[in-house]
């Protein structure tokens, strides 16, 4: 039975009624941005928790972030809560971590990596006599890429190639490398092969191998190394409880436990939804869920912009295993983010992309929270979380879970030289199956589309239905990408382009 619309008044004026399928990332960025433009903005969340892969976990005193983990471009989160006259610092407290990250390329020779910039480029020297030169050129270049995709870029619906049509922007794209692969960028610049991958590993999580990836995304190598790696007290949760607290301040109203059966079109507009068998009536809709979730199951094919063929023909960015492991000990030896590449690293790439399959001879990464933040696991016990990166859309059973799981906990305990997995005693798995049953996730992905030419700006998934006048989509699927600062950045895109249309 359909209910009855929700329209409030604001000094006589009929507020639009925005529905928003989602609350990710993306979807409490797209929903507060358009409260505060006079939207009434509803969200719809399929899930009982917030925040999408961001979500936390909970067991015996363990306090796991179930997704991302890495806190980068700070200065996007800064910007989204100054758009709301917050700050970061009012909201959690942010703390750099030094050293970054730790990469173990064997038991003998484990790379920390310094957050201080001029400590940078001594490690750098110690592996490459003479390659801090190098990078400082390489780092002057990544900067511009960094400031000109923020400023130029990455803001951009990419609705049209015109919006790119400008001088300056035409200008800028020469500079941006675009046309080569980082790989062969960065190997232009350095020779040691433990530097190489360093700088090639944050494209891993991109989702494609380096000799693929535009050199433009050698702006990440900037993100990391200058602008550094953060941690919110508290866990990446916190991030999804201060933009649900703003949210709600600008009047969102969220309903969680909501799973939308259908998105109801007459005669090309979106009139609303179906949620758990209710219907709800809006005058504009954002799927900030799974775009191809959104398209091929909510959605009649005559009113989709995409077939079936063309999901199948996209390149995806890995999905990943997870193991959330507590600890009745400490661990010697681990920082809070570890990378374990101590075996190769192209092997790996070419078992997710080339030859879908479970990897032969898997890197993986660890984090452990508690080294940095004692509220994550009780005291005298250590919250550790493990992964490593697969193909999409492979089999996924518990035995190999378990298989992976005993092949990371032996190469840790050889690595570190101590005996862990004898003091688990929280010990949870995630992995395809999981990310497909909870997030509707295409092929079981967890970082979205894979960030190559061809699937760069306009040559993405297009944030609006092309056939549908008032549907509208956000998240990693889209522009401008996968990651927590790109899902934040596309829910603020849409938002825009949404008020310029439709604005109160």
């Amino acid at each position: 039975m359909a209910q009855p619309r929700n329209e409030t008044k604001n000094n006589s004026v009929t507020k639009k009624k925005v529905i928003v399928i989602g609350a990710g990332f993306a979807g409490l960025s797209a929903a507060t941005s358009l409260a505060q433009k006079g939207f009434d903005v509803t969200i719809f969340e399929k899930n009982t928790e917030l925040g999408g892969r961001a979500r936390k976990l909970e067991i015996n005193g363990f306090t796991f972030d179930m997704g991302p983990s890495w806190y980068w471009m700070p200065d996007v989160f800064e910007n989204y809560f100054k758009q709301f006259n917050t700050t970061v610092a009012e909201q959690y407290e942010l703390i750099r971590l030094d050293p970054s990250y730790a990469i173990f390329f064997s038991k003998e020779d484990i790379m920390r990596v310094p957050a201080n910039l001029n400590e940078f480029y001594a490690l750098f020297e110690k592996y490459e006599p003479g390659s801090s030169i190098e990078l400082k050129t390489f780092l002057a270049d990544a900067e511009y890429k960094y400031n000109v995709s923020m400023s130029d870029f990455v803001h951009k619906p990419s609705l049209s190639i015109f919006e790119f049509v400008d001088l300056r922007i035409l200008n800028a794209a020469l500079k941006m490398d675009l046309f080569k692969s980082i790989s062969k960028y960065i190997h232009k610049h350095f020779k040691n092969q433990q530097l190489i991958q360093l700088l090639e590993f944050p494209v891993l999580f991109l989702g494609a191998k380096p000799n693929e990836t535009p050199a433009l995304y050698s702006m990440m190598n900037y993100a990391d190394i200058v602008l550094g790696t953060w941690y919110p007290m508290g866990g990446m949760f916190k991030i999804v409880e201060s933009m649900v607290n703003v949210a709600k301040q600008q009047g969102v109203v969220i309903k969680n436990g909501e799973n939308v059966e259908r998105i109801n079109i007459e005669k090309g507009i979106a009139k609303g939804i179906v949620s758990n068998g209710l219907t709800y009536e809006a005058d504009i809709i954002i799927g900030a869920a799974d775009y191809h979730h959104l398209e091929q199951k909510l959605l009649e094919e005559k009113y989709r912009n995409y077939s079936e063929t063309y999901w199948k023909s996209r390149k995806m960015a890995p999905s990943c295993l997870m193991y959330y492991l507590g600890l009745n000990k400490l661990i010697d030896g681990l920082e809070h983010h570890n990378l374990f590449f101590d075996t190769p690293f192209d092997l790996h790439a070419e078992e997710i992309y080339d030859r879908p399959q479970w990897p032969s001879q898997p890197l993986f990464y660890s984090t452990c929270a508690s080294k940095t933040d004692k509220s994550v696991a009780p005291e005298g016990k250590e919250n550790l979380v493990l992964l490593i990166p697969i193909a999409v859309d492979i089999e996924d059973t518990e035995e190999i879970r378990e298989k992976y799981f005993n092949i990371m906990m032996d190469r840790l305990e050889h690595l570190t030289g101590q005996t862990i997995k004898k003091h688990v005693i929280v010990k949870k798995s995630y992995a395809i199956n999981d990310f497909k049953n909870d997030y509707n996730s295409f092929g079981g992905n967890a970082y979205g589309l894979a960030n190559t030419l061809m699937q760069t700006a306009i040559l993405k998934p297009s944030l609006k239905n092309k056939k549908v006048g008032n549907l509208y989509y956000a998240g990693q699927l889209t522009v401008p990408g996968p990651g927590v600062p790109p899902s934040i950045i596309s829910g603020q895109i849409v938002a825009k382009v949404i008020a310029k249309k439709f604005g109160n």
